[in-house]
């Protein structure tokens, strides 16, 4: 059993940057692929990132590729969401979720994921 918080949403203009956290319990983490997904208001939950148990294994949606950056500290059970250049576009829910089976294509399907946290808002203003 895994059990996600994520923190580190807020208010920011345009260009802006933003760092998420999702912070897990649990002993195996290491061995648990993590991702971001984000919902926005009337919208569908979308995939933004993953991040595999092996080192270099990152995936991440082409809306946000070159501006967001999915890392994880297995010492500390967290994962985070740099995210750069940030856009009105941007602004969501931002979830994490985490399973321990391997990456494969459907990483970006919801139904892949077991395990997820609250959300944080993340807001980005004109």
């Amino acid at each position: 059993q895994v059990q996600l918080v994520e923190s580190g949403g807020g208010l920011v203009q345009a260009g802006g940057f933003l760092r998420l956290s999702c912070v897990a319990s649990g002993r195996t983490f290491s061995s648990y692929a993590v991702a971001w997904f984000r919902q926005a208001p009337g919208k569908e939950r979308e995939f933004v990132a993953a991040i595999g148990v092996s080192v270099g294994s990152t995936y991440y949606a082409n809306s946000v590729k070159g501006r967001f950056a999915i890392s994880r500290d297995n010492a500390k059970n967290t994962v985070y969401l740099q995210m750069n250049a940030l856009k009105p576009e941007d602004t969501a829910v931002y979830y994490c979720a985490a399973e321990d089976r391997p990456i494969s294509p459907s990483i970006m399907q919801i139904s892949h994921w077991g395990y997820w946290g609250q959300g944080t808002q993340v807001t980005v203003s004109s």
